[in-house]
């Protein structure tokens, strides 16, 4: 390392130390001088301390990091335990805060600087938020903490564990890739319940259904749709937030195609934006015959819908099952069966897989946008149908009679722009 390089890294070491220095000397301000263990000038002073101990454990060995950094933190703890003494302030964050400022000082010099300074602003960002932090916790219940520890469990303890791969003889059922859709499912019922919260009933809402929609409609639907029965006067706002979500999955579907084999967008993005249109239409009509101030709460007892995202797990789990072995007595002239078995479940995988085998022939690129739209409505369809069945007759019934018109319209977009459906291909 020369010597320029050697310079710019201490002054970032010693910014860092400034960075966390600037949120604990404000914090401080109103106490007189000499009556606070550290404040601004100690902090940088330790920034800049553990970028000089790492220029000298880069000469004479790491081993001086250690000693340092003992007596570093033995010092800093004495003054601390003094201060506290004084004030009887139990608080332990600032020691951890000198302690870690000594240690990104260090790294600034002796490893990567973007992680160090990341790593400074993300600690600064938590202590200054610390009235912030400590409210909301205060107002957590335990059903809330009990749905993010199963969040966090369902993501980072069994996920990596299953396997990645296909485990069953035809090669449809992936446990990683299922057991990613279930975490979905509850990461957005879990949303749902927070965006309700912290905006209201309709505000809230719609922030979901634009997300789930962007993730999963079919999940949005359903974690909206199992709402109907507990709040049957909430039946339009909860229908306006289904239709909404599936207005947004159509966007993503024709990002993604357009995306992958931009030749695609003449035959699928004037069906896909009509049934857009009508869906959020129909949303915009629900939105404003439910106002704010006529729409009851919705008090939403069970952040987690664990068992629901189960069940709908286990329901793709047959249908992927299921098209797989459909597939091979159909044959290639069956795509449009296969791709309306698989948009039962998701459109993601079939738009993905016939965008690529679109090419420059016109027949495969009419098939590949058939393919696309039939799974789109054979998707909408579905959705329709879970939503009367877990929500309600009024809310399968709001639903399905505007998604039945976004269907036509996209029909008929279809029809205008020369990639009409012909479903006698799926029996030849």
């Amino acid at each position: 390392m020369d010597l320029n390089e050697t310079l710019s890294r201490l002054i970032v070491s010693l910014a860092v130390g400034m960075l966390v220095g600037l949120e604990r000397g404000w914090r401080t301000r109103d106490e007189e001088n000499r009556q606070r263990a550290a404040g601004f000038r100690t902090f940088a002073l330790s920034g800049l301390l553990g970028g000089v101990t790492g220029a000298l454990s880069l000469q004479i060995g790491v081993q001086i990091v250690g000693f340092v950094f003992l007596g570093y933190a033995a010092a800093f703890a004495a003054f601390h335990w003094l201060e506290a003494q004084a004030d009887r302030n139990l608080s332990v964050t600032s020691v951890v805060a000198g302690m870690l400022t000594f240690l990104l000082g260090v790294m600034s010099v002796t490893g990567e600087l973007r992680i160090a300074i990341a790593c400074a602003v993300a600690m600064t960002v938590l202590l200054a938020l610390r009235e912030t932090l400590h409210r909301w916790i205060a107002s957590l219940t335990w059903p809330e903490i009990r749905a993010v520890l199963i969040l966090l469990v369902m993501s980072f303890l069994l996920l990596p564990i299953l396997p990645d791969r296909t485990i069953d003889p035809w090669n449809a059922i992936n446990p990683h890739e299922i057991w990613l859709l279930a975490v979905l499912i509850v990461a957005i019922s879990f949303g749902g319940y927070v965006a309700v919260r912290a905006f209201g009933d309709q505000f809230g809402v719609i922030m979901t259904a634009v997300a789930g929609g962007l993730a999963s409609s079919t999940a949005t639907t359903l974690a909206f749709a199992r709402l109907g029965p507990e709040h049957p006067a909430s039946a339009g706002l909860l229908s306006a937030g289904i239709l909404l979500s599936g207005a947004v999955m159509m966007v993503r579907v024709g990002v993604i195609a357009t995306a992958i084999n931009w030749t695609l967008s003449p035959a699928v993005i004037p069906s896909l934006a009509s049934a857009a249109i009508i869906l959020v239409s129909g949303a915009a009509i629900l939105l404003l015959a439910s106002p704010q101030r006529e729409a009851p709460r919705l008090q939403i007892d069970n952040p987690l819908a664990l068992a629901t995202a189960l069940k709908l797990a286990a329901f793709i789990t047959a249908v992927l099952l299921a098209t797989a072995i459909v597939r091979p007595m159909v044959g290639n002239a069956g795509a449009l069966l296969v791709a309306g078995l698989s948009g039962i479940a998701d459109v993601d995988a079939v738009t993905i897989a016939m965008a690529r085998l679109g090419g420059g022939s016109g027949v495969e690129h009419t098939l590949a946008a058939q393919a696309i739209l039939i799974a789109i409505a054979v998707n909408t369809i579905c959705k329709a149908i879970l939503a009367g069945w877990t929500g309600g007759g009024k809310i399968g019934g709001l639903v399905t009679a505007v998604s039945l018109l976004a269907l036509a319209g996209g029909a008929l977009a279809a029809h205008l722009s020369g990639t009409a459906i012909n479903f006698s291909n799926l029996t030849n």
